[in-house]
């Protein structure tokens, strides 16, 4: 997942900046800047971030005037699509569900998609050794008591003398 020092540090590669200016902005220390601004300018997640900010198209007013709207667009898109939103489709209360049709959604970028499903993951799925001490206690006595438990008792039939 791309994390704010990463997205920082991509935002001022593709402003022009070199790797090590880049880091110094992204926020590193001066000393390990150089190191890694190259770390990161080879990191697979940074490298996908810059490809989809060179493809985006920026249309910005030339000279805004006071009154009249102005187009800002952001980093992220926060509207939805107006296709989508006919019909009450694409607001969603829960960011679980948005995500999940991000992820689902054939029209979107394999890019973003992938990571829309990296951030839903941790509310899905928990880390194998994720739990607490109780849960770890738990486990371990089920372990110890499945070891050294007696045998069943034999089932007892009563014949009452027929054969």
């Amino acid at each position: 997942m791309l994390t704010a020092q990463k997205r920082k540090f991509a935002i001022a590669l593709v402003s022009g900046m070199s790797q090590k200016d880049a880091a110094i902005k992204a926020g590193y220390s001066e000393k390990s800047a150089r190191s890694k601004g190259s770390q990161l300018a080879n990191d697979p997640e940074v490298i996908a971030f810059i490809k989809r900010k060179k493809k985006e198209k920026v249309e910005v007013d030339d000279v805004p005037t006071f009154g009249k709207n102005v187009n800002t667009p952001s980093v992220t898109a926060t509207s939805p699509r107006p296709e989508e939103n006919a019909g009450g489709i694409g607001v969603y209360e829960d960011p679980l569900d948005f995500l999940k049709a991000v992820m689902n959604s054939a029209a979107e970028d394999i890019d973003i998609r992938k990571d829309a499903a990296k951030a839903m993951l941790p509310y899905v799925h928990s880390k194998k050794g994720e739990g607490g001490k109780k849960d770890a206690k738990q486990a371990a006595a089920k372990a110890v008591a499945s070891k050294f438990a007696g045998m069943a008792p034999p089932q007892l039939v009563v014949n009452n003398g027929k054969q």
